[in-house]
């Protein structure tokens, strides 16, 4: 006969909170077996966001509490992960061998959101998901020279690409098929255009999550994106400056207006610290991205530094969170890869896979 109940158990777990989603294993259902034996427990947590670099920490919180209990001896934890789809805008249908979508915007540009959306996608990967990035923008595409990669991809029925691979990403750019000094003077009709054909005639394996890199602004290609590309949410970047502030909250609206969550705000450029002497400045002021993320409600997700060394890596072609994967720099971007994550996870969840198409026929 057991010594306790399932329930004590698991009221225990509820005083757990995990700082990726702000909830406990119960409230977000991650609790998945809970197996009492005497003054033994065994309990398996399934994560709906990666978290490699998280999931022993976690473990070896939960057991704590569980070992505080009267009553247990000693208890087993195991932690993994399995990351779902989840919902997005009415009307528009998922993109084959894609779960998640996740738009990295900035209204403004110059704030590094290309930096941070490639080294975020590589964070992520590096927590465990299968991770693809897609650079949205079709004027200035900035991937295949932070990612190394100078490569064409390769097409094996004519119709459709194969996504070209760095760094354990699967990744595609309008870069990959023109000269990089080749300037893209279209119109927005064929720059929208060639943002779907390369979101959809990609041949996206098996992927977790796919970060889009949009342009800055919130003119066709957002547009596109919000009305025709299964988004299931969005980041945005801005640095503390009141000036790229001021756009980040047009981003903000935007995605409000068309309906497209929010996830939570980056703040990148947050300070300077002097390779020299150490000295901390606040150079583009301090605290904006988290007061914005106040006021709208949203998730303030993380600060990085301005730091020479992001800059110099990305200019190499290898990203700071493969470039130094244990160093600071990447662990900031790893805990905001997982928070973003984390809060996505608690978003509602697209079971439409997993119902039978219903064909009726006269017979």
């Amino acid at each position: 006969m057991s010594v306790i109940d399932k329930s004590v158990a698991e009221q225990a777990l509820t005083g757990v909170i995990d700082p990726n989603t702000d909830s406990d294993p119960v409230a977000s259902k991650f609790i998945k077996r809970i197996d009492i034996d005497g003054d033994r427990v065994s309990v398996d947590v399934v994560l709906g966001y990666p978290a490699k670099g998280w999931a022993n920490e976690y473990a070896a919180l939960l057991k704590t509490k569980l070992e505080s209990i009267d009553g247990i001896g000693a208890a087993d934890v195991s932690v993994s992960s399995k990351i779902a789809s989840h919902s997005v805008q009415k009307g528009v249908k998922a993109l084959p061998g894609v779960k998640n979508i996740i738009a990295v915007a900035s209204g403004k540009g110059g704030v590094g959101k290309s930096t941070v959306s490639v080294n975020l996608a590589l964070a992520l990967s590096a927590e465990g998901a299968s991770v693809g990035i897609l650079d949205a923008d079709i004027y200035g595409p900035s991937q295949p020279r932070m990612l190394g990669v100078k490569a064409k991809p390769e097409s094996a029925d004519g119709k459709s690409m194969e996504p070209l691979h760095s760094f354990q990403l699967q990744t595609m750019s309008i870069g990959f098929l023109i000269d990089e000094e080749t300037p893209m003077i279209w119109r927005g009709p064929m720059v929208t255009q060639a943002l779907e054909q390369l979101l959809k005639d990609t041949r996206w394996n098996d992927l977790d999550y796919l970060i889009v890199d949009l342009p800055p602004g919130t003119g066709d290609i957002q547009l596109t994106l919000a009305q025709r590309v299964p988004v299931t949410g969005s980041v945005i970047v801005t640095t503390p400056q009141d000036i790229a502030l001021l756009d980040a909250r047009k981003a903000y609206k935007m995605f409000e207006k068309v309906e497209i969550p929010v996830l939570g705000v980056i703040e990148n450029m947050s300070t300077h610290i002097c390779t020299e002497c150490g000295h901390e400045e606040h150079i583009f002021g301090s605290g904006g991205a988290q007061r914005m993320a106040e006021e709208y409600g949203v998730e303030y997700l993380g600060a990085l530094p301005l730091h020479m060394r992001i800059r110099a890596d990305v200019d190499a072609g290898r990203p700071t969170v493969v470039a130094d994967p244990d160093g600071d720099i990447a662990a900031t971007f790893r805990r905001i890869a997982r928070r973003t994550a984390g809060k996505l996870s608690s978003r509602k969840k697209d079971y439409s896979d997993k119902f039978p198409t219903i064909v009726i026929q006269n017979t």
